[in-house]
């Protein structure tokens, strides 16, 4: 029998699928390739070869004030390889430079102290300023206009202040923005709450333009791509990682220019077909992708393009940190059965958009499809709130699912495997 293996946390799952069962196996074609150089020499040869931009050393002379936006703790941004390439970049033009970190947490937690060592290494977070967004401190955040959406654009002050704002990050398929990397740097990165939330609204979520891999009519891109160019994003610093998280490509340059290189080179790789299946099982990547229910929605929505109507996804998220947004957790609990929910949902004002509305109504847009069994280390009464059914092991999630297929009088259902549902365009 064929044996699937499946990220789960820092560890992986395996699964024996029967051959007769199993209708096949996606898979990013990134995860066969391989660079002909190192992660750093990728980096740098980015760095020193902009795209549609002057080098970063150049756009630095005559600036002060320097503001690097660099991800948070829930993306596995390789910074560790790219800060301290841009920091050489930058006082390689200008050696007296005011640089600062800015940490774009979006609406999420602030970044520990230990997280950020994880990220950056010790010497940078010795030696470095580091500032952490908050997108309710009203005290730091400024007013920068209206978006095409008709939502006010409001950023944080050292963003908005900065001589020179360039920002790293990393490219993979995302399942409303399209793709994320590039301009989300600043919409969600470093924006007010208000911002996101009118961003994220519910009309805009359930356009067919905001899909993964779909740019196109997308208005949640375009607001965001508006965002950072009112911002005044000057320079991005990207890169595309493999299944180990390591980088196997970069771009860098003009924050579209550089950001379309690097999504068509990862499109042309992580395009595959969809298969309709009774059970589709996947995962959210493992860690950090994998620590709470609500970033784990992402990797759903590639088992939803493929699982057919009233079929069974099995979902494989550690989820150790538990649902990830009480607003979220909430809204499933306690709002009634998914009709309710859905159509409470869309009847609300984009200026009246609740926090994380965005990834209960998607959640609930997947379950309107199918059920979710979800193996994970949450507990039991919380995956049950959240309107799925729990498992805690592959081979249980599989006789679920065979339990509640049989009661539609499915025998012996095909089964399709997504290892890594968040890197891939299912279509």
């Amino acid at each position: 029998m064929p044996l699937i293996r499946f990220p789960y946390g820092k560890e992986h799952l395996f699964l024996d699928i029967p051959k007769e069962r199993l209708k096949g196996v996606l898979v990013s074609g990134m995860h066969e390739y391989v660079p002909e150089k190192s992660e750093t020499e990728l980096v740098r040869d980015a760095l020193e070869n902009p795209v549609g931009s002057p080098r970063l050393c150049e756009l630095a002379k005559g600036k002060q004030k320097i503001v690097i936006i660099a991800s948070d703790h829930t993306r596995p941004v390789p910074s560790k390889i790219i800060a301290p390439l841009m920091l050489e970049e930058i006082r390689k033009g200008n050696p007296d430079a005011d640089i600062t970190f800015l940490i774009a947490t979006g609406c999420h937690r602030g970044t520990t102290v230990e997280e950020l060592t994880g990220k950056f290494g010790e010497e940078i977070v010795r030696n470095e300023k580091i500032y952490i967004h908050d997108c309710d401190d009203e005290s730091m955040l400024v007013h920068l206009g209206t978006l095409p959406s008709g939502g006010d654009l409001v950023i944080n002050r050292l963003a908005a202040e900065a001589d020179l704002l360039v920002s790293e990050g990393f490219i993979e398929p995302h399942f409303f923005a399209g793709f994320s990397g590039g301009r989300k740097s600043v919409l969600p990165g470093i924006a007010a709450r208000k911002t996101v939330l009118y961003n994220h609204n519910a009309g805009f979520i359930a356009s067919d333009g905001a899909r993964t891999g779909v740019l196109e009519g997308n208005p949640i891109h375009e607001d965001m791509l508006f965002a950072a160019r009112k911002a005044g994003l000057s320079f991005i610093c990207n890169v595309v990682i493999d299944a180990d998280k390591k980088v196997v490509h970069a771009v860098a340059g003009e924050v579209d220019q550089a950001h379309r290189q690097g999504r068509e080179f990862l499109l042309d790789r992580c395009k595959v077909q969809s298969i309709p299946s009774d059970i589709v099982i996947t995962s959210n990547g493992g860690y950090p992708l994998d620590q709470n229910i609500y970033q784990s929605v992402k990797g759903m929505t590639a088992a939803e393009a493929s699982v057919n109507p009233g079929g069974v996804i099995i979902m494989l998220a550690k989820a150790n940190d538990g649902h990830g947004g009480e607003s979220f957790y909430r809204a499933l609990r306690d709002g009634g059965d998914l009709d309710k929910i859905m159509e409470s949902f869309l009847a609300t004002p984009a200026d009246q958009t609740i926090v994380d509305q965005w990834e209960s109504q998607i959640l609930v847009r997947v379950l309107m499809k199918a059920t979710v069994i979800y193996l994970s280390d949450a507990p039991d009464e919380l995956v049950r709130d959240m309107k799925m059914i729990p498992a805690h092991s592959l081979e249980e999630a599989l006789a679920l699912a065979d339990g509640i297929l049989k009661e539609k009088g499915i025998e012996n259902a095909g089964v399709l495997a997504i290892p890594d549902g968040i890197s891939v365009i299912v279509q």
